[in-house]
């Protein structure tokens, strides 16, 4: 079997095979017009080389990079640019476009390293001027560059040196200045001077305790003999030194003295004894103000302030008075001790930071002097690269050189054969004549093959439940009419007869009544319904075919059925009754028909009747399997009107009529109303299926004859115009 693109192209072939002509013919000819064409006039080729030089002796490392940079830019964008071509077309009074034809072939991997430019021209003398032209402004632009570039190193030297100098002075002034402020502690630290100053502070504290202790000792020993603390011993040692405190207790002790000598000869009230009191209670209160004028108001005094207490600290002898100084000298020469070894000790703690920090400093001044080693480094680096570029730049030279001047060379095209061209032309036209074909049957939006329609369906989720083949034709007729299924012995009754048993094992209740419609008009789905009744009678299934298309005319008549002419006046009478429209087809068993009363101009009227759903109602109690044949979905709404009293759709498609657009269109619909509409499945109508016919000698006249007269009815039916109408065998043969 073919590929279906070759059924495809086979069928749209024979619809427009004469544009696929028309567009061969056009090829040859224009193809033979161009072979006798005149040559054309001869034209020069001016050809010349240029080579890489060798690598010029120099002194700077930089010259060699750049001249090797310079041959990797060596290429037909760059050589051949714009500014070249405008230039060299300005020398030489052409048009720059022209000037761009100029081809430029390079040097490959391991071949000579060699540059040819060449140029084709009318005149030889252009020619040679344009290639010489191009040649000299390669070379110079090969020095350019390589110049430019070392132009563009030396001024980014000159830009980043000031930047790295000036880096290179910050690190050095900051190296300086850590020099200035810390050095100092670094030379001590290394030269063994810091770690003197920590012993000799703990030295000094040494001594700073034991002199301390023996003072210590001292005041205890004398605190001992004296009975008095350090404190005591000061107030007592000051107070007895004070004139006034002496004068006002010796006036205190003759006060009492008097009151004493009173005091045996008068009473305590007595006005001598009350002034007495009077008197030694204002020397006590002067006596108290004055010691502590004395001891002084930082409070060490403040217990003796008791005027009795005061007059006993004041009466020391000399001898005690001389202790009580002493200790309080010791108690001086103790705290001055102190406070020497609190200053000794911060400064031994002073001394210990910094020695601990001499890591750290030395860490600080190491990187600081590696900043500068860097920095130089990069400095003297940059210097030196500038020194060499300018040496490199007073060097450069071109990459290229010329090494073969512009040779001219005449170029004469022979005469084309004509014989070739109209070969080629003849094979282009039949490449562009079935892309036409195809093209145009692509734009018809027909389904051609039957693997196309078969895939259309299923995408679409319309279960295939029959295939049935396209009806050969024969040289000979029978005598019996439409339609192909008539005749018992019919080849073709096998694949009805599966398409009815698929409908009896859908899922869920097998359908009773079947709509049978199509998307469009000659897709043979009154010829479906027919053979597919035709199929169930021959089962044995008593089988009932109502034509429901009142918009066309009735085919009841091919069955040899009288048909009633009060039917096209009174639609409704027609339908009214089972029993008056149900009529037996005589030459198939168990089959009924009735026909439809069209055509009818108001067809809904008699669609949505009553009595045309009575008769379906009647028709599913009275026979074991209905076939409903319906209008096309896109000529009405009359299958969808009757689709609610029956028990699903049967859609039939035909390969070379069905178009994808509306195939799509009304499977969208049916799919958006699958709640409402019951679709039972679909038939491929007419597809490209071999049929294998039986052969019996005596037999094979009749079956010839009447399998020839099914095709020729079938092909008539659906409309294709090469379709004679036939005549009976009956009247075309001769009697015997």
């Amino acid at each position: 079997m073919a590929p279906s693109i070759v059924k495809r192209y086979i069928i749209a072939f024979g619809k427009y095979k004469f544009a696929g002509f028309a567009v061969f013919a056009l090829a040859v000819g224009v193809s033979g017009l161009m072979g006798l064409e005149e040559p054309p006039p001869p034209s020069y080729n001016a050809s010349g080389v240029m080579s890489l030089n060798q690598e010029p002796v120099t002194v700077s490392q930089t010259g060699p990079n750049i001249q090797e940079q310079g041959k990797q830019a060596l290429n037909r964008e760059f050589l051949l640019d714009d500014q070249v071509v405008e230039q060299v077309a300005e020398q030489v009074g052409v048009h720059p476009r022209q000037i761009r034809s100029a081809q430029l072939r390079t040097p490959g991997s391991d071949g000579p390293q060699l540059y040819t430019i060449s140029f084709v021209d009318a005149t030889p003398e252009r020619a040679k001027q344009v290639v010489q032209l191009l040649m000299e402004s390669s070379v110079e632009k090969s020095r350019m560059l390589n110049t430019s570039r070392l132009d563009v190193l030396i001024a980014a030297l000159n830009e980043r040196i000031p930047e790295v100098e000036s880096d290179l002075r910050e690190a050095e002034e900051n190296l300086l200045q850590f020099d200035r402020i810390d050095g100092a502690a670094l030379i001590l630290g290394r030269d063994g001077v810091l770690v003197g100053n920590i012993r000799g502070a703990q030295n000094r504290q040494d001594e700073l305790q034991r002199q301390i202790e023996e003072t210590t000792t001292q005041m205890q020993s004398l605190e001992a003999r004296l009975g008095l603390t350090v404190d005591e011993a000061y107030t007592s040692s000051a107070l007895s030194r004070d004139p006034i405190v002496n004068n006002l207790r010796g006036q205190i002790h003759q006060i009492e003295s008097q009151q004493a000598l009173l005091s045996q000869t008068l009473r305590e009230d007595h006005p001598q004894v009350v002034e007495l009191r009077r008197q030694l209670a204002g020397l006590e209160r002067l006596l108290e103000n004055r010691a502590q004028e004395v001891i002084g108001g930082d409070g060490i005094g403040q217990p003796l302030y008791d005027s009795r207490r005061v007059r006993t600290q004041s009466s020391l002898d000399p001898t005690r008075q001389e202790m009580a100084n002493q200790l309080v000298g010791l108690q001086t020469q103790r705290e001055m001790l102190l406070q020497n070894l609190v200053q000794s000790e911060r400064l031994e703690n002073e001394l210990l930071a910094e020695y601990q920090n001499l890591p750290n400093l030395e860490l600080e001044r190491e990187r600081l002097s590696q900043i500068v080693a860097i920095h130089k480094s990069l400095f003297n680096q940059l210097q030196a690269r500038l020194i060499d570029a300018e040496s490199a730049r007073t060097e450069t030279v071109s990459n290229l050189s010329i090494a073969q001047e512009p040779q001219v060379q005449e170029i004469r095209e022979e005469a084309a054969n004509i014989f070739i061209l109209v070969l080629i032309g003849g094979g282009a036209g039949l490449a562009a004549g079935a892309v036409l074909i195809f093209g145009l049957s692509a734009l018809e939006g027909r389904f051609y093959t039957m693997e196309e329609v078969r895939g259309a369906l299923q995408e679409r989720d319309l279960t295939v439940l029959g295939t049935i083949p396209h009806v050969d034709r024969f040289d000979t007729l029978d005598e019996d009419p439409f339609p192909v299924l008539l005749s018992p012995h019919s080849p073709y009754l096998d694949y009805y007869e599966r398409l009815r048993s698929n409908l009896q094992r859908i899922e869920g209740k097998p359908p009773r009544i079947v709509l049978v419609t199509s998307p469009a008009a000659q897709e043979g789905k009154s010829f479906t319904a027919y053979n597919l009744a035709i199929a169930a009678a021959r089962a044995g299934k008593r089988t009932l075919l109502v034509e429901a298309d009142v918009r066309s005319h009735s085919q009841a008549e091919s069955l040899k059925i009288a048909l009633d002419p009060a039917r096209l006046t009174d639609p409704l009478k027609h339908y009214h009754s089972l029993n008056q429209n149900a009529h037996l087809v005589p030459d198939v068993p168990n089959l009924y028909v009735a026909s439809s009363p069209g055509p009818q101009r108001n067809a809904p009227a008699v669609i949505e009747s009553s009595e045309l759903r009575q008769l379906l109602m009647q028709a599913r109690a009275r026979f074991d399997f209905v076939v409903v044949d319906s209008p096309a979905l896109s000529e009405c709404n009359d299958t969808l009107a009757l689709e609610p009293f029956t028990d699903g759709l049967l859609i039939v498609a035909r390969p070379g009529v069905t178009r994808g657009g509306l195939l799509n269109e009304y499977a969208e619909m049916l799919e958006e109303a699958e709640d409402r509409v019951r679709v039972l499945g679909s038939v491929v109508n007419g597809a490209e299926v071999p049929v294998e016919i039986p052969y019996d000698e005596s037999e094979e006249p009749a079956v010839e004859e009447r399998l020839g007269y099914e095709a020729a009815l079938y092909d008539q039916y659906l409309g294709h115009p090469e379709a004679e109408h036939p005549e009976s065998p009956a009247q075309t043969r001769t009697p015997s």
